[in-house]
């Protein structure tokens, strides 16, 4: 985090020159304004202008080019003009050319102040926290999960509303077997991200198996509530399947895991319900009096990832 706050710093330093430059050249500027003020010649140019103007206007006249009538219009016309370009304009004394400069400061602590805030609230301070989190529990020679759990549940406590985090400690407690604290974490991570089928397919699993693989009320509604925001969601659809399979329905079983493998973007999961779908139509193709093989460990195996 010294690093991150160290780049900051680099990166604020250019905006921070270009607000400080213009005090520099302050003096200068001024002393210019002042010069170019009082050595103002332009009236002088305009009357200039103005006698040559009408100079060529007598010379048109004399010659019969124009009436009386046109030159008594244009010499009032340039006049008129002479009088707009000379008229007395009223200047704002210069300022002291050290006008404005507390003004500098408080618009760079400002800016300061802005940034930090702004990143703090849009940027990815917390995730940058997690990995290094992360990485000095991988670096810990004693680093362990619960290590990394405990660490992770500090954060929890520190950034609530982090989704990352909550994304973070759900797979930790169902690798540990923690299952109503794993409940607890994709609950919360739904709250913070929404209803969005793939968390909603993931809380139904949990629910489902910690269940005994009953359909119960509950993980049905999530069922429900997923396929009709995703009717080909995957994870639902392969609990489905097991469920079905588990009720000896192995045609139902094999439609639903083809569906899941049809919309799995995890070639692992694809690939073990893939093998599940070969046993459930040896089911139903075939009695053997052999062993039957167990789709139990071939399923298990990624149901929960």
């Amino acid at each position: 985090m010294t690093l991150l706050w160290i780049a900051i710093a680099v990166l604020l330093l250019p905006a921070l020159w270009l607000l400080v430059s213009p005090l520099r050249n302050a003096r200068a500027l001024h002393e210019q304004q002042r010069q170019f003020e009082a050595n103002d010649v332009s009236d002088e140019q305009n009357v200039a202008i103005f006698k040559r103007r009408l100079a060529s206007l007598e010379a048109a006249h004399e010659r019969g080019d124009i009436d009386v009538e046109r030159f008594e219009e244009d010499r009032l016309e340039l006049e008129r003009s002479l009088l707009e370009d000379t008229a007395v304009r009223e200047q704002r004394p210069l300022k002291p050319a050290h006008a404005g400069r507390l003004a500098v400061p408080l618009i760079m602590v400002a800016v300061v102040a802005v940034s930090v805030v702004w990143y703090q609230q849009k940027g990815a301070e917390g995730d940058l926290i997690l990995l290094a989190v992360r990485q000095a529990v991988q670096q810990d020679p004693e680093g362990s999960l619960d290590m990394y759990i405990e660490r992770m549940q500090l954060q929890a406590e520190r950034q609530p509303n982090n989704p990352n985090v909550w994304g973070t400690l759900f797979p930790l407690y169902r690798e540990t077997g923690q299952m109503p604290q794993a409940v607890g974490a994709l609950e919360r991570l739904i709250e913070i991200e929404g209803r969005l089928p793939p968390l909603l397919a993931q809380l139904a699993q949990i629910r489902f198996f910690m269940a005994g693989r009953e359909l119960t009320d509950e993980v049905q509604a999530l069922v429900d509530e997923t396929l009709a925001k995703d009717p080909n969601e995957p994870t639902v659809l392969g609990m489905l399947g097991l469920h079905a399979f588990d009720n000896g329905d192995y045609e139902q079983a094999t439609d639903r895991w083809r569906r899941a493998v049809a919309n799995s973007a995890d070639t692992d999961t694809a690939a073990s319900l893939r093998e599940a779908i070969r046993i459930a139509q040896e089911r139903m193709s075939a009695a053997s009096e052999g062993p039957e093989e167990n789709v139990d460990e071939v399923v298990n195996s990624h149901a929960l990832k």
